[in-house]
């Protein structure tokens, strides 16, 4: 058996302390240095990136999202031990925690906090494919050589980094694909690494529920609990032309998975499509003026992270999940490109009114896509809408007060419904 120790990283055989330094955070497995496949999971990275910034946060719980109407987007772990989650209503957040102290989203913040982590990525590999700001896959195959490190070593030595340099930690999830590798890091959080070997996979998938196939939601999981399958010891009894008869593409999938077997190759090149932020309700929602309330909270965060990018799209996409969990989908083509929250709020907003009839929703969501780069999209004159030129260029200067005096320094008051 293998092991090393995350804090002095010394490579020994199996104990349960470092030799070196004492330390218990040891990780052992016989296939350790053979595993090269990773997911690293920022540990509630927009909490951490605030209690960072300040000091007079560290020991408090704190949850970072919407006014007294708005929903949770991260809690840090204080704040989750009192049962607080994301995408939960603030209202009922601070009924679990009426002691956490609320920070308005900085998104700037977080982007530039992402970048800085993804330098040091790549100071490991160039094969990287990021999910989001705070987390992403890596491929770390035939990097030993270069470094004269094992792949486990290295990113051990990547999470000190992070800690050491940023004060942000992360968790790492190591193992032969990214199915399992994304599965590994969430099983220690926060400051975790976990590795799931090749030998190990079929042992710790058995009994495990259904839900921990990447995908396999609420509506999901209903219709495999109607067919009698609730654990992948019951999937794996299917045939797989059964379940592809059964479930399409997805049944193919499903089979695949229960053996921990996943292709996919971590693609560093893959071109952002789109751009888009959901929220999930804890109670379904019927209200008009209340789903209007998210949906400018989620255009305006889709136009930051479009602006922050560089990027512009030419289509809006409005996502819709009805009670019964099925998804109701809506896109309006722009004439020109935009990434004005505006824009984005103003073409989306039509198209929840034509579907308030199947409300209530469970789920809202909102998108660009047809992606180009941003040219300062939003500033043509348009005949049917003559104020438009107009509240581009006023937002375009809250834009810029946000920069220079944080983005709560300008707000709207319909993001306060």
């Amino acid at each position: 058996m293998l092991a090393f120790c995350r804090d002095c990283l010394t490579c020994f055989p199996e104990g349960r302390r470092c030799p070196s330094c004492h330390s218990p955070r040891v990780v052992a497995d016989a296939e350790l240095f053979d595993l090269s496949i990773a997911h690293m999971d920022c540990d509630a990275f927009y909490a951490s990136v605030e209690k960072r910034d300040n000091p007079d946060l560290r020991d408090k719980p704190v949850i970072v999202g919407g006014g007294q109407r708005g929903v949770v987007t991260t809690a840090c772990y204080i704040a989750r031990i009192h049962g607080v989650r994301s995408a939960m209503p603030m209202f009922k957040a601070l009924k679990l925690c009426p002691e956490a102290v609320i920070v308005k989203p900085r998104f700037d913040a977080y982007s530039a906090a992402s970048r800085e982590i993804r330098a040091m990525m790549e100071d490991l590999t160039p094969a990287i494919e990021p999910l989001s700001l705070d987390e992403a896959f890596m491929d770390l195959t035939g990097t030993a050589r270069l470094h004269g490190a094992p792949p486990a070593v290295m990113l051990a030595k990547l999470l000190g980094r992070m800690e050491k340099e940023l004060r942000l930690s992360g968790s790492v999830g190591l193992s032969h694909n990214k199915f399992l590798a994304k599965i590994a890091s969430d099983l220690d959080k926060p400051r975790g690494f976990s590795v799931i070997s090749k030998a190990a996979t079929e042992g710790f998938l058995r009994g495990k529920p259904v839900s921990i196939i990447w995908g396999v939601g609420a509506a999901m999981r209903g219709q495999l609990e109607r067919v009698g399958i609730a654990t992948i010891d019951d999937l794996k009894r299917w045939d797989q032309a059964d379940l592809v008869a059964r479930f399409g593409a997805m049944g193919s999938r499903l089979w695949h998975l229960a053996r921990g077997q996943d292709t996919r190759r971590v693609a560093p090149d893959r071109e952002v499509k789109s751009i888009s932020k959901e929220t999930t309700f804890t109670t379904d929602l019927h209200d008009e003026a209340a789903l209007d309330g998210h949906l400018w909270r989620l255009a305006d965060q889709v136009s930051a992270r479009a602006k922050a990018k560089g990027l512009a799209g030419r289509v809006v996409t409005l996502k819709l999940k009805r009670a019964d969990h099925r998804i109701l989908t809506r896109r309006l083509s722009l004439h020109d490109p935009t990434a004005l929250a505006d824009v984005i709020y103003r073409s989306a907003r039509p198209l929840l009114a034509q579907a308030m009839a199947a409300a209530p929703f469970r789920l809202i969501g909102v998108g660009i896509s047809d992606l180009t780069e941003d040219q300062g999209a939003g500033f043509r004159a348009d005949l049917l809408d003559p104020d438009a030129a107009r509240r581009a260029e006023a937002e375009r200067a809250m834009d810029r007060l946000r920069a220079r005096f944080g983005p709560q320094s300008v707000v709207k008051g319909r993001s306060l419904r």
